[in-house]
């Protein structure tokens, strides 16, 4: 598995990123290759993946934020979520973080059973967020826990 903070000498394709992720993200709308090349070189990045399944997220001081956590379609319920959560979290502790921090959408129930698994815990909600087509809106829901060794 590949950890990466970045390692310009392997680059994951932003194009399959981009796709995994639209496979995943419908509103907001779904990252594309360009913001996936951005993110990659940029120094305060973590990337924690390979070409089925991947989280990428940013090192603020001792604060890991989980930006984005995507599986493909057809690897999902493989347990390769909660692998990259876990791999994303051990290079953050290894950059200093001493928390984490993430959004998640108050309807999706596999991310929030994934992350509640794993410690995470609500600490605030943004009330009405996520705009659905058609739908009413949905709260986003903040999530944080302690980076400790497991």
């Amino acid at each position: 598995d590949i950890i990466m903070t970045p390692d310009p000498d392997f680059m994951p394709d932003p194009v399959i990123l981009a796709k995994i992720h639209a496979e995943c993200f419908v509103t907001p709308r779904p990252w594309n290759a360009d913001e996936f090349g951005g993110f990659l070189f940029d120094p305060d990045v973590i990337f924690a993946g390979l070409h089925d399944a991947f989280a990428l997220g940013r090192i603020i001081l001792d604060e890991a934020e989980l930006l984005t956590l995507a599986v493909a379609k057809d690897a999902r319920r493989l347990g390769l979520g909660r692998l990259r959560l876990l791999e994303f979290e051990r290079a953050a502790r290894l950059r200093g973080a001493t928390s984490c921090l993430l959004e998640v959408a108050a309807d999706n129930q596999p991310a929030l059973a994934l992350y509640e698994s794993t410690g995470y815990r609500e600490s605030g909600r943004r009330n009405g967020y996520y705009s659905r087509s058609g739908a009413q809106n949905v709260d986003a829901i903040l999530m944080s826990r302690a980076l400790t060794h497991h």
